[in-house]
């Protein structure tokens, strides 16, 4: 096939085996973890967690990538449509409340044909970096219930030297008003599950709270009032990033600056604490050729059940009631909610 799901449109040859185009990926599809994943957002993890397959590959470069071994470097092994079906179901089975597709873009029509083989009876999430195109969406309209999409960077010269993208707020910008289009005002379940809408994520960088300020603008200029955000305040230097600025952590003005103005503007939404700041809840991968990953997935998860009392998640969070000055607990679906982590499923 000649490539042309992402904006960047290379016309990649890619067959079973091999790809040319810049994310250098086959048409098979690579999955490098198929999992319960408890630390997403409310609406999309709830209290049981969501299913979350994440690929192999990407069609950004970002710099500071948390994932680089899977998005950059591939790791993975193939499945088929049969193979992953089968994956879906057992997740469905272990009580997930929605199913996440990390990164997908490059396998749309093998994810299309796994959903034709078994689809699951809980909202499927589109998990991505916001970088599509709008007929590529086109295909999923209909097939995705939920769709979680970034929004990284405003300006071209932060697009290209992040993310090697310097058309990456146009193609995202219009990519996520056509998810909207497609989903509408959010709906929740009576657990609070998100089961239609578009949840956006912003992470914010160090140094660059003017870039996300603007991003928040755009949000409320050009879409519909209640499409909620979630601030993230997680980004640490990953992959070994040297661009100036970005060798370090937000500081607590910065992120108080972007998430008043976040408030200022009336946006709906969810809120990180401090403690996201850690490489302790990056996901590890298990790569084919390193055994090491392995063992560190060890040493992380008996961290985990040491430090799982600290982390907490939201239906009444106190401390962000004291912070934002809200009386009460009322965190119904529409204002802003806190959100913190969970300890990590076990790998199937």
């Amino acid at each position: 096939m000649q490539c042309t799901l992402c904006p960047r449109a290379c016309r990649a040859e890619r067959n079973e085996s091999t790809g040319n185009g810049f994310c250098q990926l086959p048409t098979t599809m690579r999955i490098a973890r198929i999992a319960p994943h408890l630390w997403e957002e409310p609406p999309i993890s709830g209290k049981n967690g969501t299913g979350a397959v994440f690929f192999s590959g990407c069609t950004l470069r970002c710099a500071y990538c948390q994932n680089a071994d899977i998005s950059h470097r591939n790791a993975g092994r193939p499945f088929t449509p049969r193979e992953l079906a089968d994956s879906l179901r057992r997740l469905e089975d272990m009580g997930m409340h929605t199913i996440s597709f990390i990164t997908a873009t490059p396998y749309v029509p093998q994810i299309l044909e796994t959903l034709d083989i078994y689809r699951p009876h809980v909202p499927l999430v589109w998990n991505t970096s916001g970088y599509e195109t709008v007929e590529t969406l086109r295909m999923l309209d209909g097939v995705m219930d939920v769709y979680l999409p970034d929004l990284k960077h405003r300006s071209e010269k932060m697009g290209q030297l992040c993310a090697k993208a310097s058309n990456y707020f146009a193609a995202t910008s219009a990519a996520i008003t056509e998810m909207v289009r497609q989903t509408g005002t959010p709906v929740y379940d009576e657990n609070g599950i998100m089961t239609r809408g578009t949840l956006i994520r912003h992470l914010i960088l160090p140094g660059l709270t003017s870039e996300s300020c603007q991003l928040l603008d755009w949000v409320k200029e050009n879409l519909p009032e209640g499409v909620p955000v979630s601030l993230m305040r997680q980004y640490i230097p990953c992959n070994n990033v040297s661009i100036p600025g970005l060798t370090r952590t937000i500081t607590n003005r910065e992120y108080i600056r972007v998430r008043d103005h976040m408030l200022d503007l009336g946006l709906p939404g969810y809120l990180q604490e401090p403690e996201s700041a850690s490489e302790d809840f990056v996901p590890v991968f298990l790569c084919e050729k390193c055994a090491l990953n392995g063992r560190k997935m060890l040493r992380r998860a008996a961290k985990m059940l040491v430090f799982r009392e600290k982390l907490w998640y939201t239906d009444k969070c106190e401390s962000m009631n004291r912070c934002l000055g809200f009386q009460g607990s009322d965190f119904s679906a529409g204002s802003v909610r806190c959100f913190g982590l969970q300890k990590e499923g076990l790998d199937i």
